[in-house]
């Protein structure tokens, strides 16, 4: 397989890991890193741009979605949607630097769209967190080889 479709494989698994799909990309890139045939550093890099695109995603489907709160398909309940609110109100946007943790992080993202986080905060510490995230899953990966 070419390095080319290697590296954007990883992108597309990351970046859909991001958003609302289950899916995981800590397990791609772990595999590539114990492979040793491509560039840490690039893996890291690749990996990272796509997660931080992906919850750009969720922010931009909270930004757009939020106008539908009253309609009846609305994917949240008008009181788990003030949960989320006062649980967002409460840690602000420093709850975004756990963006990269499993089952909550992908909501918060999405909620900080909906509640119009400004995106230059939001993009900052969501990358602070998906990439500190992928830089300790390849040391402790590294260290197994």
């Amino acid at each position: 397989m070419s390095d080319l479709a290697v590296y954007a494989g990883l992108f597309l698994a990351a970046l859909a890991a991001a958003t609302l799909l289950p899916m995981q990309s800590e397990a791609v890139l772990a595999g590539l890193l114990l492979s040793e045939a491509y560039s840490p550093w690039l893996l890291v890099a690749v990996a990272s741009v796509g997660n931080v695109l992906g919850s750009s995603v969720n922010w931009l489907l909270g930004r757009g979605i939020a106008r539908f709160r009253d309609r009846r398909w609305f994917p949240a309940k008008a009181d788990a949607l003030e949960r989320a609110q006062r649980w967002y109100g409460r840690y602000g946007r420093w709850s975004l630097l756990m963006s990269w943790a499993p089952v909550i992080g992908d909501p918060l993202t999405v909620m900080a769209g909906v509640l119009r986080e400004p995106f230059p905060t939001f993009l900052l510490l969501v990358t602070i967190a998906k990439v500190g995230r992928y830089l300790i899953l390849a040391a402790v990966t590294l260290s197994l080889v």
